[in-house]
Parts: structure tokens; C-alpha cells; sequence
């Protein structure tokens, strides 16, 4: 599922090269007709994201709200432009880019990229290769790809979603009661008010803190490779119930999520480890294998104490922890 930092960078992408400009929706697909009608037409006035849910505003007082979930993904094309402080992508801020097999190919490692954001890579390159769709190489629009549930399309640029959870058209005080609802979000406030709200819930509450940091309600945006994460970098045993945290353990977590957060939006990766040399921060970039200290490493050997890194389910999720670091 992607977690808040690709949805941040979504949102990005919409305001760079969406917002102030006359869009047309459809629905290739046929689930989202109605809703791509109440749209249609309209310029764009705003694009948010918070936490893992993003929400377009229209001229017309409406919003489109998207959740991708498991197996939702944004594909973009056209005449793309990067936002300028992205670190993944430095020294090329703007390019055409094209939906065909070989963009979708490019960054199998990466969470994001300025083709595509969303499910995972390979989920999108087993698609593309079963319906064999042949693309246009300086087409544009380039013909859909998939179940598109809803297209955007702008005179030079276009998105295509496909699998979200959510794909919904809100007004104003819906939209806002949605927003309310959710637990703070570090990029959007990270204020001391913010810290104490997200500390006041974990402290009171006797849920198991691996549980709490993937609540949404809780904290915004935090999924299964930040939950990883962040228990191990704080050392703290993923089953501990959250009113056992200190104010200092609980504030920690906060900052920390916070710290990679914002690291996330500005390169694309969920990067969890801190104080790599050039060689190994290259690497780290390129290979998800180099960038984190325990997801997706079970039976392997934990990088600081050895112990093999031990992976259970919790929310329906796998977990992966240290037995030992986090006793």
C-alpha cells in the first residue's frame, strides 16, 4: 500500500501541473461515469493529500477524493514537471513521459517515480505485459492502459488512476469532515499542538503500539515498511501497548516519523537508515535491500545485534521486528 510520502508527492504532482487549468474526466473503465461527469470540465483549484487519502477541489465547489489502497496506482503522462525539490529526480525538472513497457519498467526499487506512483511495480508490469497494449510512442493522449477508473486530462498532461479503494466526489463540508477525522499529519502540521494529539492518544490507549502507528485515526500516513520501521529505530517492542510508552519514547516516535517523512516526499524512497556514506546512500536509493533496517528482511541477520530478523502478522499485516533490539 502506499504510504504518506508517495501520496504527498501525488498531490505534488497535481499541483504542478494540474491545478489552474480545465480538466476533463472520464471514465474508461465505466465504474466512475457519474462522478467523472460532476467534474468534467471544471479547472482544478487545489490539490492535499493527508496521510494516505488525496483530495482534488474543482471550481465547481466539489472534490475528488482518491484512497489507492493495496492496489491503486497513478500513472502520469505528457509534459510532466518535477517539483523542484525532489532529490531523486535533481537536474531534470521537467520531461515528456510516455506510458509504455519500457516506463513502466524503469525503478522496479523505487516507491515512486514521475511515471507512475502507486501499487507495486511489478503489479503494473504484469499488466501492461498480459493485455499487450501498444502505445504511441509521441501519441498523446496515450490510449488508457488497464481498468482506469478515472482519467484527467489536460491539453498537455494526463493521469490515469487504476484500483483505488476510494474514488469519490465530496463537497466542501464532506470533504472537511473526512479531513477532521483523520490523525495528524507531520507535513501538514508539525506543531507542538500536532505532537501532543498523536502522544495524548498513544499514552491513553492499551492497544499494542505496532497496532496504533497503522491506525489512521491514530497518526496519518504511517503503513507496514514506516511501522517497521520506526519500532526499530525507536527500539521498541512492536506488541507493547501504547499507554506503557514514555512521554519522551511517544514524543520520539512522533519526531521520527516526521524526519522520514519528509525525507520520503523529497526523494521518492521510503529511506530508514540514517548516516550512510555517498557509496552506500547510491545504493540505498537504487536497491530497497539496502535502505531499511528490518522489512522485507526475515531470517536474515539483524545489522546491529545479528539476531535473524523475525516477521509476524499484526493488523492483518506482516510485521517484521528484532526479537532482540526490540525485547
Amino acid at each position: 500500500m502506499p504510504e504518506g510520502h508517495s501520496v504527498h508527492r501525488i498531490a505534488r504532482q497535481f499541483a504542478r501541473n494540474f491545478v489552474g487549468k480545465s480538466i476533463r474526466l472520464s471514465s474508461p473503465q465505466g465504474r466512475f461515469v457519474d462522478g467523472a461527469a460532476m467534474l468534467d470540465g471544471h479547472i482544478m483549484t487545489d490539490a492535499r493529500a493527508v496521510g494516505k487519502q488525496m483530495f482534488l477541489e474543482f471550481d465547481n465547489g466539489l472534490w475528488l477524493r482518491v484512497h489507492l489502497g493495496l492496489y491503486g496506482a497513478w500513472d502520469f503522462a505528457g509534459d510532466i514537471q518535477a517539483h523542484g525539490t525532489d532529490a531523486a529526480i535533481k537536474g531534470r525538472r521537467r520531461r515528456t513521459v510516455r506510458r509504455d513497457a519500457g516506463d513502466v519498467m524503469q525503478g522496479l526499487a523505487g516507491e515512486d517515480s514521475l511515471q507512475s506512483i502507486g501499487a507495486p511495480r511489478l503489479t503494473r508490469l504484469r499488466m501492461a505485459e498480459d493485455e499487450k497494449v501498444s502505445v504511441e510512442p509521441d501519441g498523446f493522449p496515450p490510449a488508457p492502459i488497464g481498468q482506469v477508473r478515472v482519467r484527467l486530462l489536460a491539453d498537455d498532461v494526463v493521469a490515469d488512476l487504476r484500483g483505488p479503494t476510494a474514488c469519490v466526489v465530496l463537497d466542501s463540508q464532506e470533504v472537511h469532515v473526512a479531513m477532521d477525522r483523520l490523525g495528524p499529519d507531520p507535513m501538514l502540521d508539525d506543531s507542538r499542538a500536532a505532537e501532543d494529539r498523536f502522544v495524548t492518544v498513544v499514552r491513553k490507549k492499551p492497544t499494542p503500539i505496532g497496532r496504533l502507528l497503522m491506525d489512521q485515526l491514530v497518526v496519518s500516513g504511517i503503513g507496514n515498511v514506516y511501522r517497521a520501521e520506526l519500532l526499530f529505530r525507536a527500539r521498541l517492542n512492536p506488541y507493547a501497548p501504547g499507554k506503557s510508552l514514555s512521554d519522551e519514547q511517544s514524543r520520539a516516535l512522533w519526531r521520527d516519523w516526521a524526519h522520514l517523512l519528509k525525507i520520503g516526499v523529497s526523494t521518492g524512497q521510503m529511506m530508514t537508515m540514517d548516516g550512510l556514506g555517498d557509496a552506500a546512500y547510491g545504493r540505498a536509493l537504487r536497491r530497497r535491500a539496502d535502505r531499511h533496517w528490518v522489512y522485507k528482511r526475515e531470517g536474515l541477520p539483524c545489522r546491529v545485534c545479528g539476531t535473524h530478523i523475525t516477521v509476524e502478522e499484526m493488523a492483518a499485516r506482516k510485521l517484521y521486528w528484532c526479537p532482540k533490539c526490540q525485547a
